[in-house]
């Protein structure tokens, strides 16, 4: 069964003062994350290799460049950008945009909960 994020996300619950969060996010892997960050993912074009880094670099905390357009990307941490992370559409739309242009593939409920455990700990 596929996940997306914004089923999972609106189902963290809390109930008599205790947080209660689905199985993907008690399995998220901030190690994972990072990992998956920076590996470089093979172009089916035979363009060069991409990976997170390419566009967001490996600084959260500072601001990246779309490698196609040149856009200016906001922080990606949490840190010093508290609106990341806060609207699980948007989540779900920008995984779902840069996992196809970036891996070549919709990345898996795990993959997106490593990345989202990842940029929460910058």
């Amino acid at each position: 069964m596929k996940r997306h994020l914004t089923t999972v996300l609106p189902s963290i619950l809390l109930g008599a003062g205790t947080l209660i969060l689905p199985a993907t996010l008690w399995a998220a892997d901030p190690a994972a994350g990072a990992a998956g960050w920076t590996k470089e993912y093979p172009q089916a074009d035979g363009s060069a290799p991409r990976s997170c880094v390419t566009c967001h670099g490996r600084d959260l905390t500072r601001p990246g460049r779309q490698a196609n357009t040149g856009k200016v990307i906001e922080p990606m941490a949490p840190s010093v950008n508290p609106q990341r992370l806060t609207d699980p559409a948007k989540i779900e739309k920008w995984l779902t945009r840069n996992c196809r242009w970036t891996l070549g593939r919709e990345c898996t409920a795990d993959e997106k909960a490593d990345f989202i455990a990842y940029i929460k700990t910058q």
